[in-house]
């Protein structure tokens, strides 16, 4: 992949906040980008603190980094993190949506009107959810996301959402997930729901899939491959249909 690749994210060409915080860091930045993909890490249910040097789930996030960097070598793709001032969520606070925002409109304001596709994990993926409705997102790939039952769906009409949960989480439900695609596709969204047979929330069991699909899914979303046929027909079913939203994640092979 062309462009400009930085160690932490901070060079390149840093986005900065009224109060001096980056919510937007670049891994990737070719010169003319044509599409971008912003990587949101987890967190915590409430922490006012800031992430220290040592983030673990941002450092959790690097594979899928790494994969969508080789899954998008040769494309003029920008790839990004999202930088939160807090560790959680806080309530109504929604500090890590708010984030995401930030970056959304940073790096609209950098790039243009380009497509993008979120990539959310845990709270990243509510994050990612929360600001789906972003004139700049054409699609959304969430990964045990975190989605409770007062959140919104209404953002994400005529969005592309692609959601991933393993079957043995026991930090985000997985019922959780499924009723929140169910209220999504019948707002207007087009969803499909994968299970990650065997993992738990951390994606320590079938990390090879969980990256590999990724990869594979958000790069598809901003049209550089085909979507696999079964997204392709989850996505066409009508929005009552709760077959789009338990298709078995299949082993993804080492060249996806």
């Amino acid at each position: 992949m062309s462009g400009t690749r930085t160690e932490d994210g901070t060079a390149g060409h840093p986005a900065l906040q009224r109060d001096g915080h980056r919510a937007l860091h670049w891994r990737v930045r070719p010169e003319r980008p044509g599409a971008a993909v912003l990587v949101l890490h987890g967190g915590e249910e409430r922490n006012l603190s800031r992430p220290g040097r040592l983030n673990l789930p941002l450092l959790r996030m690097h594979g899928f980094l790494r994969a969508l960097g080789r899954a998008g070598t040769g494309a003029d793709i920008a790839i990004g993190t999202v930088r939160y001032r807090h560790r959680g969520w806080n309530d109504e606070r929604a500090d890590a949506a708010r984030d995401a925002l930030a970056a959304l409109d940073d790096l609209a304001e950098e790039l243009g009107p380009v497509p993008t596709v979120l990539v959310g994990h845990s709270m990243g993926g509510r994050a990612a959810l929360r600001a789906g409705g972003h004139p700049n997102v054409t699609g959304l790939v969430v990964l045990a996301p975190w989605c409770p039952a007062e959140d919104p769906c209404e953002q994400l009409a005529g969005r592309d959402v692609l959601m991933l949960h393993g079957d043995r989480d026991t930090v985000t439900p997985p019922a959780d997930t499924h009723a929140f695609a169910a209220r999504s596709r019948a707002a207007g969204a087009r969803v499909c729901g994968y299970t990650v047979t065997g993992s738990g929330h951390a994606m320590l069991q079938r990390i090879p899939d969980w990256h590999r699909a990724t990869a594979h899914l958000a790069t598809a979303l901003l049209g550089l491959r085909d979507l696999p046929a079964e997204t392709v027909s989850a996505l066409a079913l009508p929005p009552a249909s709760r077959e789009a939203l338990t298709l078995p994640l299949p082993r993804q092979p080492r060249t996806a």
